[in-house]
């Protein structure tokens, strides 16, 4: 696997405050990690440091060798996509016109869109399962859907690295395994490169070949889900009683909460 991402002591935030600290981690290509931790971890703020929306306050992101503040940002647009955590557009605009400005990174100012784009966007269309929902407005769109025609457009990019911060935490179960079941697929069989945000641990540890697990700010555990979800590394990050069991169809680590009264009771 060659290196697509390292991440040299890294440090980020808002307000000239850290929030991400020193952090350091690689990402190879045709990686799924997921980036786990517990509210005010860093996740979202690492995912904005490495997208270029905020500017790293200390450190280097190198991105196929070449550090990230360097590349032109139509250049890196064209490389890397983001689908940010709220997805909500202001605008009446059609899915299509939303999924087509994903070609803006390829195409010159003012540029009309080829026959080409329009072939790379309907195709996206169809690999999300919005081709059904094209010419109505974004604001219309249920959660579910909206979310699936957002990351259309970041695939009208043809990125080699997706980020995407929390896709799955506005919808119902159904549609979390629908939207983790496409992004598996893109990943295994047009190899792209992802780096996902997740609240879930199960869903983290079903999806994703390698997990980042921070705490305040810094990476506490990094590697295969086997490797980060054991009960002792849970326990001391979110403070909180669980145990782990091994998923009977799929091997994978399976984190099951305890409440508190079972816990007095010593089950």
């Amino acid at each position: 696997m060659s290196q697509l991402l390292k991440i040299n002591n890294l440090s980020g935030g808002y307000h000239q405050e850290a929030i991400v600290r020193d952090v350091s981690f690689e990402v190879n290509s045709g990686d799924f990690l997921g980036v786990i931790g517990p509210n005010g971890s860093g996740k979202t703020t690492l995912l904005r440091l490495l997208s270029r929306v905020l500017p790293a306050q200390r450190g280097s992101i190198f991105l196929q060798g070449q550090d990230i503040r360097k590349l032109d940002l139509k250049e890196f647009c064209q490389k890397v996509a983001f689908v940010q955590q709220d997805t909500a557009i202001n605008f009446s605009f059609t899915v299509w016109e939303i999924v087509l400005m994903g070609r803006i990174p390829h195409l010159k100012r003012l540029q009309p869109e080829s026959l080409h784009d329009r072939e790379i966007a309907q195709n996206a269309l169809i690999m999300t399962d919005t081709t059904e929902l094209k010419e109505k407005a974004i604001d219309e769109l249920s959660s579910g859907e909206r979310q699936r025609a957002i990351i259309a457009k970041a695939l009208t990019q043809e990125p080699v690295l997706l980020f995407l911060d929390e896709p799955t935490s506005h919808l119902d179960i159904g549609h979390q395994i629908q939207i983790l079941d496409l992004l598996k697929k893109l990943n295994r069989q047009n190899d792209l490169t992802i780096v996902m945000v997740l609240h879930d641990l199960n869903l983290a540890s079903e999806y994703c070949n390698r997990i980042l697990l921070l705490d305040k700010g810094k990476v506490y555990r990094e590697g295969a889900p086997e490797e980060v979800l054991n009960y002792r590394n849970i326990e001391a990050v979110y403070k909180t009683v669980v145990v782990v069991k091994e998923n009977p169809i799929s091997k994978k680590p399976y984190c099951i909460l305890v409440p508190e009264e079972e816990r007095k009771h010593g089950h």
